[in-house]
């Protein structure tokens, strides 16, 4: 009697863990517990939610919900039984955090990895397999420090950012030149010194910021290899010499800022190949010579800045181009002018209108100064009115009738004195 007991006992636990369907029964697999279930009905790598409580990410919820635009997000594969990790932002971090390698090389099927405003240290090296993953890497305003040899090692990366951050290299090339399929490469505001990189491997770039650093020497011709490239921003730099004719074969180029650098030369002809162009400022550089008349040819441009250089002649420009455009500055080239007659005075270009030899035409005179008329009046008569002193007793100078007594009485005065001396001689 016991043993039938016992047996009825084990069917009943047997049929407990067994989910009958229209075919018979099947076996069900225990629940884990170890993950959070997602709407998938999937989990996500023990491993990996391990890795992130250790970054001091919640147990709670489920790591791969819709990422948060302010925080800590994540986002997560289908995979099955389990999901992985594919993107991962740090976001406003403790300074305390750390990031232990064993959770590094428990993300390695990340493909995106984020960092924002973490003042935390840097890894002293990221894990191969998570090197070899990744293709989308950010930084800005974490980390404290980087160097390029660190950098130049996620080598497979399509999208690099960083901002904010110091990057400790010989120049750009350090960080770039081991980067093949690179397709957007920011590094910006990070004390970067070195030269604008000479040789090129990513041919696909598309867009490049190297602003806000110390790059010094000049842009050189070769970028002309970058034929994909639509965005280009080198301002707030130390770049000097010429901008290279070059420049011209960026066909693609919509987006294109020297501003803040030492460019001297001519705005160079080639520019009137960028029939793409719509942002184009080289504003605070050198630049001399005469404004380029085909810059109003150029029907897609909305934002010209050509303030602070050496720039001279008249503006070449019309009303109706200066309407089409967004943004317009030319203020800051003291030998540059406009047609009064072209351009209204209500435009405040900032620059002085031309007089009759087309030169910048000088400010009107104070009327408490002499009133020496100009080609900057209105009416350009000269009824002689500068000689004679204003009303108030201001005075240019004594006039010259002051002067003839002046020197006549000294004469006189001369002459008595040598008449005296002679006649006591002759006496």
């Amino acid at each position: 009697m016991d043993h039938r007991l016992a047996a009825l006992s084990m069917v009943l636990t047997l049929l407990s863990s067994c989910t009958w369907t229209g075919g018979g029964a099947t076996q069900r697999s225990p629940s884990p517990t170890a993950s959070p279930v997602d709407a998938h009905g999937s989990t996500l790598d023990p491993r990996q939610l391990t890795a992130l409580q250790s970054m001091g990410f919640s147990s709670a919820g489920d790591p791969c919900a819709a990422p948060s635009p302010h925080d800590n997000a994540t986002a997560c594969d289908d995979d099955a039984p389990f999901r992985h990790l594919v993107s991962l932002r740090l976001a406003n971090c403790s300074p305390d955090l750390d990031l232990p390698t064993t959770a590094l090389r428990a993300l390695s099927t990340l493909r995106s990895l984020a960092f924002f405003r973490c003042p935390i240290a840097a890894p002293r090296r990221l894990p191969g397999p998570l090197v070899a993953s990744l293709r989308s890497f950010s930084c800005t305003a974490s980390l404290r420090r980087l160097t390029g040899v660190w950098l130049s090692r996620i080598q497979n990366l399509t999208d690099l950012s960083v901002i904010g951050v110091p990057v400790t290299a010989s120049g750009p090339a350090v960080v770039l030149s081991q980067m093949h399929h690179l397709r957007s490469a920011t590094i910006s505001a990070a004390n970067l010194s070195g030269f604008v990189p000479h040789h090129w491997h990513a041919f696909n770039l598309v867009h490049l910021n190297l602003s806000f650093n110390r790059l010094r020497g000049p842009v050189p011709s070769s970028i002309s290899v970058l034929g994909f490239l639509r965005t280009l921003d080198l301002s707030s730099n130390a770049l000097t010499g010429t901008l290279p004719d070059s420049i011209g074969d960026l066909a693609a180029l919509k987006n294109a800022s020297f501003a803040h650098n030492s460019i001297s030369g001519p705005i160079p002809d080639s520019l009137s190949q960028l029939s793409a162009l719509v942002h184009l400022d080289l504003s605070s550089n050198q630049f001399n010579g005469s404004i380029p008349k085909f810059l109003s040819g150029m029907k897609g441009l909305k934002l010209l800045n050509l303030e602070n250089n050496n720039l001279q002649g008249v503006l070449p420009f019309n009303a109706s181009f200066l309407k089409r455009l967004e943004v317009f500055k030319v203020g800051g080239n003291s030998n540059l002018c406009y047609n009064h007659t072209v351009l209204s005075s209500k435009l405040k270009l900032g620059i002085a209108p031309c007089d009759k030899y087309g030169l910048p035409a000088s400010p009107p005179p104070d009327r408490s100064t002499r009133a020496d008329s100009s080609d900057y009046s209105d009416d350009g008569n000269d009824d002689g009115s500068g000689d004679r002193g204003s009303g108030g007793g201001a005075h240019n100078g004594p006039s010259k009738l002051v002067l003839g007594v002046a020197i006549g009485l000294s004469c006189f005065v001369f002459l008595v004195i040598f008449l005296v001396c002679l006649s006591k001689l002759c006496g």
